[in-house]
Order: C-alpha cells, then sequence, then structure tokens
C-alpha cells in the first residue's frame, strides 16, 4: 500500500520533549520543571484577556501594531524593527526556515535550548554544536566550527539549562569575528530576569548590523506561556524576510491585548524579578549546604548536580521528588545527564523542594 512520505530527514528530528507536569500518585503537585513564573501573569494581562472573549469573532490585527508599539517604548526600541510571533519558537523556526536549507550549517553552543537542532532539521540543514567551557558559552569555541556552510549561529543567552549569561563584550567579539553573511540570533529568553551590569540581550548589536536578531518571550517573566507570544527585534532586511513568510494571523487576539497589557504592568514585573532574586538566592544557598553543587545562575531556574552514586544520583533524585509530588527537569537530553533543572517556585515551594532534597540526601 502507498501512501505520502515526508520529506528526507524528518524522522532523522527526535521529537521536543517537555517537562512533567503530573505526578499521579502525589497528593499535590509542586511543578518546577518549565521554568514557568512562580507569581503567575499581571492581574491587568488577565482582565485585558478576558476582555478580548468579546472581539473573538473578529482577525487579529495582523502587524499587531499596539503590541509592538508597547514592547517598544517599554525597551527603548524602534517598533518598525519588532516582528511578534507565536511563541519565540515561531520566530526561530521562521528564521531557520528563511536563512539555512539543504547543504547548509546551523551552528549553536553543546548545552542549548533542545529546539535548536530540531528547526535546524527541519529547514533541511545540518545542526552543528560547539562545546561549552564549565557550563558557558566558548565564543572561540563557536567561532572554530564556523565553515563556508555556516549561516546562523543560535546564541541561548542566558542559557537554558545552565543559567550562565555571556558578557555584551563577549557577544560582540563572537559578532566581530562572524562572516558578514551569517545570521546570530541572540535568544534573550531570560533576559528580564538578568541584573548583571556588563549584560546586553543584543538590541544594541541589532541597531547596527544586518546580521543580528534578537529573540524575545512573553512565557518566562510575564508568566503568559499559554498564550503562546514572543517577538524579535531585527534589521529591517530580516523584519522584510520574516513578514514574508509568516502567518498573516499569527499572533492572536487575546495574545496581543494580554501582552499589551502585561509589558505595561512594570509594578508586577519588578515584583516577580525581585521575588525571583530573593528565592534563587536562598535556596541555591540552602542546596549548597547540603553538599549540592549549584551552578551560579542569573535566570528563575537553578541546575543542580548531584553525586555519581546510584542511590542519590540525578536520576535517584529526580524520582524520589516525582514520589513527593515535585517535579523538576531531568537534563540528560542536554547532555548533562547527573543533574536537574529546577525552576525557582514560591516561598513555600522553595521550602518544600529543600526539605525534601534534605530527607533524599539523609536515605542511606
Amino acid at each position: 500500500m502507498t501512501m505520502p512520505t515526508p520529506r528526507p530527514g524528518i524522522f532523522d528530528i527526535d521529537p521536543y520533549v517537555v517537562g512533567d507536569s503530573d505526578a499521579p500518585d502525589a497528593a499535590r503537585v509542586i511543578k518546577l520543571s518549565s521554568n514557568e513564573c512562580a507569581l503567575g501573569p499581571s492581574s491587568e494581562a488577565v482582565a485585558a484577556f478576558c476582555e478580548a472573549g468579546d472581539r473573538l469573532y473578529r482577525y487579529p490585527d495582523s502587524a499587531a501594531i499596539e503590541l509592538r508599539k508597547a514592547i517598544a517604548t517599554g525597551n527603548g526600541l524602534d517598533a518598525e524593527k519588532i516582528v511578534c510571533g507565536n511563541g519565540s519558537d515561531e520566530l526561530l523556526t521562521m528564521l531557520a526556515q528563511s536563512y539555512a536549507g539543504p547543504g547548509d550549517e546551523v551552528l549553536f553552543s553543546e548545552h542549548s535550548f533542545l529546539i535548536y537542532p530540531i528547526i535546524a532539521r527541519f529547514a533541511g540543514a545540518t545542526p552543528v554544536m560547539a562545546p561549552e567551557n564549565r557550563l558557558t558559552v566558548n565564543v572561540d569555541a563557536l567561532l572554530d566550527k564556523v565553515t563556508k556552510k555556516t549561516r546562523i549561529v543560535f546564541v541561548t543567552n542566558p542559557g537554558n539549562p545552565t543559567g550562565s549569561y555571556l558578557p555584551a563584550t563577549e557577544i560582540a567579539r563572537l559578532h566581530e569575528g562572524l562572516p558578514e553573511n551569517v545570521l546570530l540570533v541572540l535568544d534573550g529568553a531570560y533576559a528580564e530576569y538578568v541584573m548583571a551590569d556588563n549584560y546586553s540581550p543584543g538590541n544594541d548589536l541589532v541597531d547596527v548590523s544586518n546580521n543580528v536578531v534578537m529573540t524575545r518571550t512573553f512565557s518566562k517573566i510575564y508568566a503568559l506561556s499559554g498564550l503562546r507570544l514572543g517577538w524579535c527585534y531585527c534589521p529591517a532586511v530580516v523584519v522584510d524576510v520574516l513578514n514574508r513568510v509568516r502567518g498573516p494571523f499569527n499572533v492572536s487576539c487575546p495574545a496581543q491585548a494580554a501582552g499589551l497589557a502585561a509589558i505595561k504592568d512594570t509594578v508586577h514585573t519588578a515584583k516577580i524579578r525581585a521575588e525571583n532574586e530573593t528565592w534563587r538566592a536562598w535556596t541555591s544557598k540552602q542546596l549548597s549546604a547540603l553538599g549540592f553543587d549549584v551552578a551560579p545562575s542569573v535566570t528563575n531556574f537553578i541546575l543542580v548536580r548531584f553525586s555519581s552514586d546510584p542511590a542519590h544520583n540525578a536520576e535517584s533524585a529526580n524520582a524520589f521528588l516525582l514520589a513527593e509530588g515535585i517535579l523538576t527537569r531531568r537534563t540528560v537530553n542536554y547532555g548533562i545527564p547527573d543533574s536537574l533543572r529546577i525552576t525557582i517556585g514560591t516561598e513555600a515551594e522553595m521550602r518544600e523542594l529543600v526539605a525534601a532534597l534534605a530527607r533524599f540526601k539523609e536515605m542511606a
């Protein structure tokens, strides 16, 4: 029997695996597996989302004009250089399909966002990975992997699942070392959490270059993961390309309304950032005191390394926490099999997590 077949390479793609969302045998669940915002969205964003229900029979603004203006105002950017998408994943995928194809290479760092090799293969290109240095993007290693076939370099900054970041000077050095025909994509999904003075999400490079794109999301600090809303800041030539290939109504009315309200509610965003700083520092200190190796992080999660002892390794810790109803993220697929990525939750959730890992540590 004959049937339609996908083009070559599709079955070489490993499907993206999401974080656990349920612990079937637990009385209650503490979800720390997907880096969602512990405090939830702005009440103003929720109200705007509900009000948008009256307009569901209308198509959304295809150009997301008001949302782009709000993003530009809130970040000191040029609204004409902003493109909105159905999550930043859609924008990353469109960039890969627009600038890479069969015979091309897409480059990224060792412990990067798992979507990069997926979208590279989806575009028909070859994914290429550069090693990191102590869980941090290594600029020299990336530049060493650049060939005449390289079309895109993806850099997650800050990194996921590492929580580390490259300072602006290192990003500038990477850009300077790339050929002008290579697109540098700076994925700043966690940019709003970074407090370091030497960090830049990349908009400064976009303003002076034709080959840099900065992507951002409303899924993290704005807590709108369920609406799938993202945006990118890019040169006019890239804006033109993305507007040619994106769907005509790729961002829904409720998403635009909620995003607009969320970015204007700076008080709520500041509260989230402050709470995250407090409980990330507290959790890191407590787990370090218990003897766990906690990698420095500037994000809303931490990466915790476990013993190689089978009774106390990452797999055993994950199983123990799952039985306690605490969901974390294994990082085997990220090339870090000895660790768990743990989202920073509320005060109560972090206290329960630390207490549970203390009990795990004491197990014979």
